[in-house]
C-alpha cells in the first residue's frame, strides 16, 4: 500500500493535507496521469501551442462559420429540391435504397440483410438509380 497526498492531485478541492493509503496500482497510475501532464505541458510549451480550438472562446465557430451569400443559399435550395425531385422520380426500391445508403449512412450490407436480398443486388440497384439519378438531372438542366 501507497500513500498518497489528495491535496497535491486535487488542490482545488482539499485546502488541508489529506493523506490516505490506496493500492500500489493505484498509485502508480497516479503518478503516470501526472507524468503525462507534465509532459504535455511541456510539449505545449515548447511548440508554443497555447490556444486550442476548443477553448471556448469563439476560435473554432470563426473558423467553422462560413458566411454564404444569398446567392449561396438560393443556389444550395434550388440543388436540394433538384437531388429530392431526382430521388422521387427513381423507382420505389431504388429510391429506398439510395436514400439509406447515402442519407442514413448504412452500408450495403446492411440494406441487403434488411430486406432479405444480395449484397450485389442493392449495389446494382444503388448503380442503377444513379444512373437514373443523373439522366433526370441532365435533362432538367
Amino acid at each position: 500500500m501507497a500513500k498518497i497526498n489528495l491535496r497535491k492531485h486535487y488542490p482545488d478541492f482539499y485546502t488541508a493535507d489529506c493523506v490516505i493509503e490506496v493500492p500500489d496500482e493505484v498509485a502508480a497510475l497516479m503518478d503516470s496521469y501526472e507524468h503525462a501532464d507534465v509532459a504535455y505541458y511541456l510539449r505545449r510549451y515548447r511548440h508554443k501551442a497555447y490556444y486550442s480550438l476548443d477553448r471556448g472562446d469563439g476560435i473554432e465557430r470563426d473558423i467553422l462559420f462560413v458566411s454564404l451569400s444569398p446567392c449561396e443559399i438560393y443556389e444550395r435550395k434550388v440543388t436540394v429540391e433538384q437531388l429530392h425531385a431526382a430521388i422521387a422520380s427513381l423507382p420505389d426500391k431504388q429510391a429506398k435504397r439510395i436514400y439509406a445508403y447515402y442519407f442514413l449512412g448504412m452500408s450495403k450490407s446492411a440494406i441487403a440483410r434488411t430486406e432479405g436480398v444480395s449484397k450485389a443486388v442493392v449495389g446494382d440497384a444503388i448503380d442503377r438509380g444513379l444512373k437514373n439519378m443523373e439522366k433526370f438531372l441532365k435533362k432538367s438542366l
